[in-house]
């Protein structure tokens, strides 16, 4: 089980806690409205200066401005052009001071153009979505004067590789067996 000497103590405590919590979590749940929208100006404060994302392979890149840029590249403009989605799962935050790390899956949709109209009762006609993706993301934050901001994010393909699992391993080694 996690330390419970580290859990907050007094009352103020407590409430910089669950407020700190909230605002990591709306962050985090910014960014797919972020991303399938193109929010260059979105991204751009939400990450350090120096921020780093790394999504694997030869693509990330350093610094906010470089980052927010990515939303405005041909290739994403045309993925939103397309219907593209993505959707997030609940994450898990640690919080250490001014620091805090957040787990989450990321799911990317697609509109699926070649399946065959379905209907649902009271919903519609579709051809439905494919899932495109999923992938496990980790986020490392920091407190600045502005809030939570984003340092790194390093989101790796859950494709049977160890990068991916590695990030899921980590958001559990507080409740790993001690030494």
């Amino acid at each position: 089980m996690p330390n419970e000497a580290a859990k907050p103590h007094t009352i103020w405590d407590r409430l910089r806690a669950v407020e700190d919590q909230l605002e990591i979590l709306k962050l985090i749940a910014s960014h797919p409205p972020s991303a399938d929208t193109g929010a260059d100006y979105f991204t751009r404060v939400a990450y350090t200066e120096d921020g780093v994302i790394d999504l694997g392979g030869s693509k990330g890149a350093t610094g906010n401005d470089k980052i927010a840029a990515m939303t405005k590249e041909p290739g994403h403009q045309a993925a939103i052009a397309g219907g593209l989605a993505h959707f997030a799962g609940l994450p898990r935050i640690e919080i250490d001071g001014d620091t805090a790390v957040v787990t989450s899956y990321l799911q990317i949709l697609t509109p699926h153009p070649t399946a065959e109209p379905h209907e649902v009762p009271n919903h519609g006609v579709s051809k439905g979505f494919r899932i495109h993706r999923v992938g496990a993301n980790r986020w490392e934050l920091v407190r600045t004067p502005a809030g939570w901001k984003i340092k790194r994010r390093t989101l790796r393909q859950l494709d049977g590789s160890e990068p991916a699992r590695e990030i899921l391993r980590s958001a559990l080694k507080a409740y790993a067996p001690g030494p």
